[in-house]
């Protein structure tokens, strides 16, 4: 009984006890280990966004410089973009669209796989496929560079907001 009695007296003293030239609790001490372990992974979060955002412009560069580089143009008679040159995501996707129009009015409205193996325009279909399948690729690539570049913004955002609330959280918090 004694000691749950004189339990509340020694906090209380602890806190009389401070004077002005003490620090305050938790001041000029190292800080909570949680608050590291934050900090830390502030850091990786914020250098994995750089490197993510980083990948995905160089993707992104690269897959333009290659198009580009091939000198392909969108038809005259495309939806979109028409005489345009191809080095990006929607010159190539408008292109491709073309393509595929004209290899189904090459073939009479009919596919590769429906056409007869004989069929000399079969060729020319299945050109039009290869090259559909590529510029496909190209707006894929770019989509998945677009995408890992918002990744890596946002990747961004979060280590910077975890690094500064492990550098603002107070004691208390800290200690969680």
């Amino acid at each position: 009984m004694t000691r749950t009695a004189h339990a509340p007296r020694t906090l209380l003293r602890r806190h009389i006890d401070l004077d002005a030239s003490s620090p305050a609790p938790g001041v000029g001490h190292a800080p909570h280990p949680a608050s590291r372990i934050t900090r830390l992974l502030g850091t990786l979060v914020l250098a994995a966004g750089v490197v993510l955002a980083l990948s995905g412009a160089a993707t992104w560069t690269l897959v333009q410089t290659s198009l580009a580089d091939e000198r392909i143009t969108v038809a005259e008679d495309a939806s979109w973009f028409a005489g345009q040159d191809v080095n990006g995501p929607f010159t190539a996707f408008s292109q491709a669209q073309t393509i595929e129009k004209h290899a189904l009015e090459s073939s009479g409205g009919k596919t590769y796989a429906e056409l007869d193996r004989k069929d000399p325009v079969r060729a020319t279909v299945m050109n039009g496929s290869f090259l559909r399948a590529s510029l496909f690729t190209s707006v894929l690539a770019f989509g998945v560079s677009a995408m890992a570049m918002g990744l890596g913004l946002l990747f961004v955002v979060v280590g910077i907001a975890l690094r500064r609330t492990a550098a603002s959280a107070p004691e208390g918090v800290r200690a969680l």
